[in-house]
């Protein structure tokens, strides 16, 4: 998968919010056979998302005409619950999700989005709730804010995680960076 910097981003948001989103609902597990990282994008949030004769659910927000190709997903608290399914992950930027806003998230989800390109950030309800009313905002990573058309919002992000979305680098990327020393140190170690 082809990493993309993230640095500033304006996209088109849909507002799902709910709380305690888990990984089963994001990425139902009868649909886990699959061992590559795309071709999920289809069945993220499946039960929600499609009724029962399989058409789209017109009461599921990203299915709604004002919310198509929206790349910015606002959500509630705990957003990523449940397993440790790197799945979910996989779905949500298969679907076309960059970005996810929400007040809270599963530790391991939110791993799970940094070593996949996407964004994780957290805001307050107030801001959420703000947010959830633009169509579309910007994104300014390397500056932490998250802006709307009439206000912008600071996040948190940890610094590593910050630069290697700005870069585009993932754990083996970053292991490159240091191929020429690792190839010293093993050119200089006698076995």
């Amino acid at each position: 998968m082809e990493i993309k910097p993230i640095t500033t981003y304006t996209g088109k948001v849909v507002p799902l919010f709910h709380d305690n989103i888990d990984t089963d609902q994001i990425i139902p597990k009868v649909h886990l056979k699959r061992i590559s990282k795309s071709g999920f994008g289809p069945f993220a949030f499946d039960e929600w998302r499609y009724l029962d004769d399989g058409s789209d659910n017109p009461d599921f927000n990203p299915n709604k005409p004002e919310y198509k190709d929206a790349s910015i997903l606002i959500t509630g608290d705990n957003f990523g619950c449940g397993s440790s399914r790197e799945h979910a992950a996989w779905a949500i930027k298969d679907y076309g999700f960059d970005i996810i806003i929400a007040g809270s998230y599963s530790d391991i989800f939110y791993m799970n989005c940094t070593k996949n390109a996407m964004l994780p950030i957290v805001l307050d309800e107030e801001a959420r709730i703000h947010l959830a009313h633009a169509e579309s905002i910007t994104v300014d990573l390397p500056n932490q804010t998250v802006t709307s058309p009439d206000k912008t919002f600071i996040f948190d992000i940890d610094e590593t995680w910050k630069n290697k979305l700005v870069k585009g680098l993932d754990d083996v990327a970053v292991t490159l960076q240091y191929e020429d020393e690792i190839n010293s140190y093993e050119r200089a170690k006698t076995f």
